[in-house]
């Protein structure tokens, strides 16, 4: 478990409509989950929580991600990768872009 955790709400009301795993990979790996080098150390309890996904309907102030780390200044940069890595569309219906889209195809 990480020492240091921080929320990341929204700022509006509206429907999550898009999410970008690259950008939740990066903030991720920039709290420590992950390493640049062979030899730098990784963070058991570090990333990024995840509490609402595409198709969510949001309101203005709840929390979206929480982000785990043991060394509170790697915060910044992991807020810069998230930064544009998700759309909350105040005009979208709930329900769209959504967590139906996820099962991609069914096997008989």
């Amino acid at each position: 478990m990480a020492t240091d955790t921080h929320e990341v709400t929204a700022d509006e009301d509206g429907v999550m409509t898009e999410m970008d795993a690259l950008a939740v990979g990066v903030a991720s790996w920039r709290l420590g989950a992950g390493r640049a080098r062979q030899q730098d150390p990784v963070q058991a309890g570090a990333g990024v929580e995840i509490h609402a996904v595409p198709g969510d309907k949001i309101s203005k102030g709840q929390k979206l991600f929480t982000l785990h780390t043991d060394t509170p200044d790697r915060f910044d940069r992991a807020l810069d990768s998230l930064r544009g890595g998700y759309t909350i569309d105040p005009q979208a219906v709930e329900g769209t872009g959504a967590r139906d889209d996820v099962v991609l195809d069914r096997i008989s």
